[in-house]
């Protein structure tokens, strides 16, 4: 299968190709490190030429709802036309658990990642939509944007989060199976506290930064509720733990065919 990757040179996007790549898929790697830029639609013809499945894991800039927007609205927008100019029969978006409840509640970035999704929805397109809860490798861009005077102050929502070679692997498997039409959940399989498991992952990096729980801290800019970024009782649970990931250096391998049955039962 012919399959571009937007945003294939990215954190997702390496491991997706990889992925792919090793389960003997004809891979296009598109981004704007190759020539291909899908907000303003520069080599975009090219990339999506005879590709059966498009998938896009690129992101914004900007946590700025006005600039993630103008990203997310411009880049999709263009990848739906190209797509259905090319005949990519299926369009698959990766996005985040929460995203709905986020958007409704507090706006800013998710409320530019559920008008993305809407788009894509409303297209008329064959599409998947993957929610990923946050990535191990995303920990400490947390605990960075909750530091003050080198204090992290967190709340205690509960989170989910997950190895990003098994977001890699969740996204490699819905693309290649039949369009869901819907939206799909993957979490990790163990459930912390922000402070709990951003506060373990300092210690074990030597980093001296005190963590504090705090009611008023935000994430993100936004505020949560205890459960606002946990997923829904039918996400597809994945394999790899925190200590598992640790052990292995931050990058286990996963395979894509161990979630592949899960996700043609869901289409």
């Amino acid at each position: 299968m012919r399959i571009a990757v937007i945003g294939g040179t990215g954190l997702i996007g390496t491991r997706l190709v990889g992925q792919l790549t090793r389960g003997g898929h004809d891979v296009v790697v598109a981004s704007r490190a190759t020539g291909v830029n899908s907000y303003t639609g520069e080599g975009l013809a090219q990339a999506l030429a005879g590709a059966e499945t498009l998938i896009d894991v690129s992101n914004s800039d900007s946590l700025d709802e006005a600039a993630a927007n103008e990203f997310f609205y411009g880049s999709t927008l263009n990848l739906l036309t190209y797509g259905a100019a090319a005949g990519v029969a299926h369009h698959v978006a990766l996005s985040v658990v929460g995203t709905d409840r986020l958007a409704r509640t507090e706006g800013g970035y998710f409320a530019a990642k559920a008008a993305q999704e809407q788009l894509i929805v409303r297209s008329g397109r064959p599409y998947s939509i993957v929610h990923a809860t946050q990535f191990f490798e995303f920990i400490a861009n947390i605990a960075d944007a909750g530091t003050r005077a080198n204090v992290v102050r967190l709340s205690r929502a509960l989170f989910q989060p997950m190895a990003a070679d098994d977001v890699a692997a969740a996204v490699a498997a819905t693309a290649v199976a039949t369009p869901l039409g819907g939206m799909a959940e993957f979490a990790g399989p163990e459930q912390f506290r922000l402070e709990e498991l951003v506060g373990r992952h300092l210690r074990e990096r030597s980093d001296l930064r005190d963590v504090r729980v705090d009611p008023l801290a935000r994430y993100f800019g936004t505020d949560l509720e205890e459960r606002e970024l946990m997923p829904g009782p039918g996400a597809t649970i994945m394999p790899t733990t925190y200590a598992e990931w640790i052990a292995s250096g931050g990058r286990p391998a996963a395979a894509p065919e161990a979630v592949a049955s899960r996700v043609v039962a869901r289409g």
